[in-house]
Protein backbone atom coordinates (compact mmCIF):
# COMPACT_ATOMS: atom_id res chain seq x y z
CA UNK A 1 0.00 0.00 0.00
CA UNK A 2 1.28 3.46 -0.78
CA UNK A 3 2.10 5.33 2.34
CA UNK A 4 0.87 8.29 0.55
CA UNK A 5 -2.72 9.00 -1.35
CA UNK A 6 -2.79 11.89 -4.17
CA UNK A 7 -6.99 12.86 -5.14
CA UNK A 8 -6.95 14.74 -8.04
CA UNK A 9 -9.61 17.96 -8.04
CA UNK A 10 -10.93 19.61 -11.14
CA UNK A 11 -11.18 23.54 -10.62
CA UNK A 12 -12.66 25.65 -13.24
CA UNK A 13 -12.60 25.13 -16.53
CA UNK A 14 -9.40 23.00 -16.98
CA UNK A 15 -7.45 23.60 -13.44
CA UNK A 16 -6.21 20.56 -11.28
CA UNK A 17 -5.90 21.51 -7.71
CA UNK A 18 -4.37 18.47 -5.09
CA UNK A 19 -4.64 16.71 -1.55
CA UNK A 20 -2.01 14.55 -0.27
CA UNK A 21 -2.58 12.73 2.61
CA UNK A 22 -1.42 10.02 4.48
CA UNK A 23 -4.20 7.95 5.15
CA UNK A 24 -1.98 6.31 8.49
CA UNK A 25 -1.95 9.80 10.54
CA UNK A 26 -4.66 11.82 8.42
CA UNK A 27 -1.99 14.51 7.70
CA UNK A 28 -2.44 16.13 4.27
CA UNK A 29 -1.55 18.77 2.16
CA UNK A 30 -3.20 20.89 -0.89
CA UNK A 31 -1.11 21.70 -3.53
CA UNK A 32 -2.32 24.59 -5.60
CA UNK A 33 -5.81 25.60 -4.53
CA UNK A 34 -6.19 27.68 -8.21
CA UNK A 35 -8.62 30.81 -7.16
CA UNK A 36 -10.79 28.81 -5.03
CA UNK A 37 -9.58 26.25 -2.14
CA UNK A 38 -13.10 24.57 -1.26
CA UNK A 39 -13.24 22.20 -3.46
CA UNK A 40 -9.72 20.73 -1.93
CA UNK A 41 -11.31 21.86 1.94
CA UNK A 42 -14.44 19.95 1.39
CA UNK A 43 -12.27 17.02 0.36
CA UNK A 44 -10.30 17.50 3.69
CA UNK A 45 -13.15 17.77 5.81
CA UNK A 46 -14.87 14.35 4.33
CA UNK A 47 -11.84 12.34 5.08
CA UNK A 48 -11.35 14.22 8.45
CA UNK A 49 -7.97 14.93 7.61
CA UNK A 50 -5.40 17.06 9.32
CA UNK A 51 -4.01 20.01 7.11
CA UNK A 52 -0.61 21.33 7.19
CA UNK A 53 0.47 22.54 4.53
CA UNK A 54 -0.64 24.40 1.16
CA UNK A 55 1.93 24.21 -1.40
CA UNK A 56 1.89 25.90 -4.73
CA UNK A 57 3.85 24.92 -8.01
CA UNK A 58 4.36 28.06 -9.06
CA UNK A 59 3.30 31.95 -8.87
CA UNK A 60 0.69 32.35 -11.32
CA UNK A 61 -3.20 33.19 -9.95
CA UNK A 62 -4.60 30.07 -11.19
CA UNK A 63 -2.41 28.20 -9.09
CA UNK A 64 -2.04 30.15 -5.65
CA UNK A 65 -4.84 32.78 -5.88
CA UNK A 66 -6.71 31.29 -2.96
CA UNK A 67 -3.31 31.43 -0.86
CA UNK A 68 -5.05 34.60 0.62
CA UNK A 69 -7.67 32.85 2.05
CA UNK A 70 -5.41 30.00 3.77
CA UNK A 71 -3.10 32.74 5.62
CA UNK A 72 -6.58 33.03 8.06
CA UNK A 73 -5.93 29.17 9.17
CA UNK A 74 -4.25 29.23 12.23
CA UNK A 75 -0.97 26.33 12.29
CA UNK A 76 -1.16 26.00 8.76
CA UNK A 77 2.33 26.66 6.47
CA UNK A 78 2.40 28.07 3.08
CA UNK A 79 5.45 26.98 0.53
CA UNK A 80 6.35 27.65 -2.19
CA UNK A 81 10.30 28.07 -4.10
CA UNK A 82 12.55 30.82 -2.96
CA UNK A 83 12.44 32.17 -6.75
CA UNK A 84 8.72 32.39 -7.01
CA UNK A 85 7.79 33.22 -3.48
CA UNK A 86 9.32 36.80 -3.93
CA UNK A 87 6.62 36.94 -7.14
CA UNK A 88 3.49 36.06 -4.80
CA UNK A 89 1.50 38.93 -2.82
CA UNK A 90 1.12 36.89 0.11
CA UNK A 91 3.82 35.78 2.33
CA UNK A 92 5.29 32.67 2.32
CA UNK A 93 5.97 30.40 5.66
CA UNK A 94 8.28 28.16 3.93
CA UNK A 95 10.70 28.98 1.00
CA UNK A 96 11.83 25.03 -0.38
CA UNK A 97 14.61 24.93 -2.80
CA UNK A 98 15.86 21.99 -5.18
CA UNK A 99 15.87 19.03 -3.34
CA UNK A 100 13.97 19.80 -0.32
CA UNK A 101 11.55 17.53 1.51
CA UNK A 102 8.41 17.69 3.64
CA UNK A 103 7.60 15.05 5.63
CA UNK A 104 3.56 13.93 5.68
CA UNK A 105 2.98 11.65 7.89
CA UNK A 106 4.80 8.79 7.40
CA UNK A 107 5.44 9.66 3.70
CA UNK A 108 7.43 11.98 2.40
CA UNK A 109 7.07 14.91 -0.54
CA UNK A 110 10.17 16.25 -2.21
CA UNK A 111 10.51 19.35 -4.33
CA UNK A 112 12.25 19.57 -7.83
CA UNK A 113 13.32 22.80 -9.12
CA UNK A 114 11.87 22.73 -12.88
CA UNK A 115 12.64 26.75 -14.17
CA UNK A 116 10.72 27.20 -17.49
CA UNK A 117 7.34 28.43 -17.14
CA UNK A 118 8.39 30.94 -14.28
CA UNK A 119 11.75 31.40 -12.70
CA UNK A 120 11.17 29.16 -9.40
CA UNK A 121 8.42 26.46 -10.89
CA UNK A 122 8.16 22.88 -8.69
CA UNK A 123 7.52 19.64 -9.63
CA UNK A 124 6.89 17.40 -6.23
CA UNK A 125 8.09 14.26 -5.84
CA UNK A 126 4.80 11.97 -3.31
CA UNK A 127 6.71 9.12 -2.03
CA UNK A 128 8.57 8.04 -5.16
CA UNK A 129 5.23 7.18 -7.10
CA UNK A 130 3.64 10.06 -7.95
CA UNK A 131 4.94 13.35 -9.45
CA UNK A 132 3.23 16.35 -9.21
CA UNK A 133 4.52 18.80 -12.25
CA UNK A 134 2.35 21.89 -12.46
CA UNK A 135 3.51 23.97 -14.95
CA UNK A 136 6.13 22.19 -16.12
CA UNK A 137 4.96 19.21 -17.99
CA UNK A 138 1.81 18.27 -19.33
CA UNK A 139 0.59 15.19 -20.56
CA UNK A 140 1.74 15.35 -24.26
CA UNK A 141 3.20 18.94 -23.95
CA UNK A 142 4.99 20.93 -21.51
CA UNK A 143 4.06 24.71 -19.90
CA UNK A 144 4.21 28.00 -21.86
CA UNK A 145 7.57 29.69 -21.70
CA UNK A 146 6.17 33.16 -23.48
CA UNK A 147 4.94 34.38 -20.28
CA UNK A 148 7.04 37.17 -18.05
CA UNK A 149 9.50 34.67 -16.47
CA UNK A 150 9.74 32.17 -18.71
CA UNK A 151 12.39 30.75 -20.84
CA UNK A 152 12.73 28.13 -23.04
CA UNK A 153 16.59 27.12 -22.40
CA UNK A 154 15.42 26.35 -18.97
CA UNK A 155 12.59 24.75 -19.50
CA UNK A 156 14.82 22.49 -22.04
CA UNK A 157 17.18 21.65 -19.22
CA UNK A 158 14.02 21.28 -16.62
CA UNK A 159 12.44 18.38 -19.25
CA UNK A 160 15.97 16.68 -20.04
CA UNK A 161 17.57 16.82 -17.02
CA UNK A 162 15.36 16.91 -14.46
CA UNK A 163 12.35 15.03 -15.62
CA UNK A 164 13.55 12.40 -18.04
CA UNK A 165 16.08 10.59 -15.36
CA UNK A 166 13.30 9.99 -13.08
CA UNK A 167 12.03 6.57 -13.12
CA UNK A 168 9.63 5.38 -15.66
CA UNK A 169 6.93 4.42 -12.93
CA UNK A 170 5.95 7.94 -11.64
CA UNK A 171 2.19 8.92 -12.08
CA UNK A 172 2.31 12.48 -13.53
CA UNK A 173 0.24 14.49 -12.50
CA UNK A 174 -0.27 17.83 -14.24
CA UNK A 175 -1.12 21.15 -13.54
CA UNK A 176 -3.98 21.68 -16.31
CA UNK A 177 -6.74 19.17 -18.13
CA UNK A 178 -4.58 19.44 -21.56
CA UNK A 179 -4.46 15.85 -22.44
CA UNK A 180 -5.94 12.78 -23.61
CA UNK A 181 -5.80 11.82 -20.38
CA UNK A 182 -5.71 13.57 -16.67
CA UNK A 183 -2.55 11.77 -15.39
CA UNK A 184 -0.29 9.56 -17.01
CA UNK A 185 2.82 7.25 -16.05
CA UNK A 186 6.28 9.09 -16.92
CA UNK A 187 7.40 6.19 -18.94
CA UNK A 188 4.56 6.54 -21.52
CA UNK A 189 4.91 10.17 -21.86
CA UNK A 190 8.95 9.58 -22.46
CA UNK A 191 7.70 7.71 -25.54
CA UNK A 192 4.94 10.01 -26.30
CA UNK A 193 5.14 13.44 -24.84
CA UNK A 194 6.37 15.75 -27.56
CA UNK A 195 7.92 18.44 -25.11
CA UNK A 196 9.85 15.64 -23.67
CA UNK A 197 10.66 14.13 -27.46
CA UNK A 198 12.05 17.61 -28.16
CA UNK A 199 16.18 16.74 -28.54
CA UNK A 200 17.33 20.18 -28.87
CA UNK A 201 16.18 23.85 -27.30
CA UNK A 202 15.21 24.50 -30.91
CA UNK A 203 13.05 21.58 -31.39
CA UNK A 204 11.29 22.53 -28.67
CA UNK A 205 11.08 25.83 -29.75
CA UNK A 206 9.14 24.82 -33.09
CA UNK A 207 6.46 22.92 -31.14
CA UNK A 208 3.17 24.70 -32.12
Amino acid sequence: MRTLQVEQIRIGLDNFSYVVYCPATKNATIVDPGFTIDPALNSISSKKLLLQYVIVTHYHDDHAFALSQVKKMPSLKTVASKLDSKLLNTLIDLCVDDGDELRLGKGTVRFILTPGHTPGGLCILVDNWALLTGDTLFIGDCGRTDLPGGNTNAMFTSLQEKLMPLPDRLVVYPGHDYGDTPYDTLGNQKKTNKALLAKSVEALQQIP
